[in-house]
């Protein structure tokens, strides 16, 4: 243990590797893998409860690039969950709260904000730029929208949601698994936007999950691709299932053989 310790102080003596700030972690990731997260960069679509928990994470473990996407201002009934505002910032533009958070808890971490829907060209150029994205967004119209920039783009997508007590999460890789349009053909009964209630502490559960769910993707380790977890945070059961495609699906059957089937 010593001399682990030992090897460990000369490699965090590095400032550029930076490792003093993630020691507690390198037993799971290893020099490597803190090296691959450094190196990778992280599109966020939403800055919420969820989106906002996961972009906490994700610099807090070092990626080195975190893109955010999110429109508005924040407001007081936001405060519930959204981790990465504060009170005085109500009537300001959310991301870039999000930004100064994040760049206090690690000014290691680079950060690019745009104040957008997720819709256009300078969307789809970040989402060109990243090597994952985490779908975080309210409203399907938008995720819709990301699934297709992701699937054109070959980049894989964590596709996260939480309404009520349940938690959705599942990975997205373009050509390999089936997309959220084959997910959801259409948008799920009863949905309404910004009309599902939100307890603050499940969309930060949600959150560190996808979280979770994009380091194990950018590190290489087994995670749900393919798969699709369904979690009550009320009687904290899960269930997992086999994600589907669509035949002739019109986002991802071009890509997919799943979907061409």
């Amino acid at each position: 243990m010593e001399e682990r310790e030992r090897e460990l102080e000369i490699d965090l003596e590095d400032p550029q590797a930076g490792a003093g700030r993630y020691f507690r972690q390198m037993d799971l990731v290893g020099m490597e893998g803190q090296a691959k997260l450094r190196q990778s960069t992280v599109l966020v679509a939403g800055v919420g409860g969820l989106g906002g928990t996961a972009a906490l994470y994700l610099a807090a473990a070092g990626v080195g690039k975190l893109i955010l996407v999110h429109e508005g201002v924040t407001t007081l009934p936001d405060l519930n969950r959204q981790v990465l505002m504060s009170t005085e910032g109500i009537g300001r533009v959310r991301v870039e709260q999000a930004e100064e958070s994040l760049s206090r808890l690690n000014p290691e971490v680079e950060i690019q904000v745009l104040d957008s829907r997720i819709e256009g060209e300078r969307v789809q150029a970040l989402v060109r730029q990243a090597d994952l994205v985490i779908d975080a967004r309210y409203d399907f119209p938008e995720r819709y929208a990301l699934n297709r920039m992701c699937l054109q783009e070959g980049k894989p997508m964590v596709e996260a949601a939480m309404c009520g007590y349940e938690i959705s999460l599942t990975t997205i890789l373009p050509g390999e698994t089936p997309c959220l349009d084959c997910l959801y053909p259409v948008s799920p009964q009863g949905w309404v936007p910004l009309g599902f209630p939100v307890l603050g502490a499940v969309s930060g559960l949600a959150g560190c999950m996808a979280s979770l769910e994009a380091i194990k993707a950018l590190l290489g380790k087994p995670g749900l691709v393919g798969k699709l977890l369904r979690f009550d945070a009320l009687t904290f059961q899960s269930v997992e299932v086999d994600v589907e495609a669509v035949p002739r699906c019109e986002a991802c059957s071009g890509l997919s053989p799943l979907a061409a089937k």
